[in-house]
């Protein structure tokens, strides 16, 4: 007689190939990691730098766009985020693209480097950021401000450069372009004090 043709034999084979079976552990999907460090920093991004508003930039349109990609993502992970503003009488609302929501850290300032009177960097280093990604408005001023000053205190900074904006400057008798003004600040910042990356590069490797 063959061993499966009989009964009792049938399910102590099938007894051991469940126990073979169930206990092979499932594989399980890897857990979404996300970097608690890293916190984006969204600066200036407020009326009076659109059309209509008391200095406005060259495509502050497309910048604020970015930096609302940049927002989503930060968002759907759960990510920490900070807004940060500018004091002014008129135009001081933040654009609506990039637009903190309730929850969100906003700090107001007055000079143009964020952690100047500020409390950010306590902010960050309460909550234990190592990294920062940093997008916004005016590349040459309060974006190159933080960046520089967060590179001191020791911070890794990753600066978005399709998400800032910045405007035509006058020196002298000389005029520089928009996107001089906006290629020689990354240029000084890139390698130095920041990892400078446009918006698809960071989306896609981050």
């Amino acid at each position: 007689m063959r061993i499966l043709d009989n009964p009792w034999k049938q399910a102590l084979v099938a007894a051991l190939v469940a126990c073979v079976v169930f206990s092979i552990p499932a594989r399980a999907e890897p857990a979404k990691q996300t970097d608690s460090r890293t916190c984006l920093i969204i600066i200036d991004v407020q009326e009076f730098y659109f059309p209509g508003g008391a200095m406005p930039l060259e495509a502050p349109e497309a910048a604020a766009l970015n930096c609302k990609r940049l927002l989503e993502k930060f968002r759907g992970e759960d990510r920490l985020i900070v807004h940060v503003g500018h004091n002014a009488s008129k135009g001081a609302s933040f654009h609506a693209d990039a637009a903190p929501l309730d929850g969100e850290k906003v700090i107001m300032k007055d000079e143009v480097c964020a952690f100047a009177g500020t409390d950010l960097l306590d902010y960050l280093r309460k909550n234990e950021v190592r990294r920062l990604v940093i997008g916004g408005m005016q590349t040459h001023m309060c974006v190159e401000a933080a960046v520089r000053a967060a590179h001191d205190y020791g911070f890794e900074c990753v600066l978005v450069q399709d998400a800032c904006a910045t405007r035509a400057v006058k020196f002298g008798d000389t005029t520089i372009g928009a996107a001089d003004v906006h290629a020689s600040t990354l240029t000084t910042l890139d390698g130095t004090y920041a990892k400078v990356v446009n918006t698809e590069t960071f989306l896609k490797t981050e």
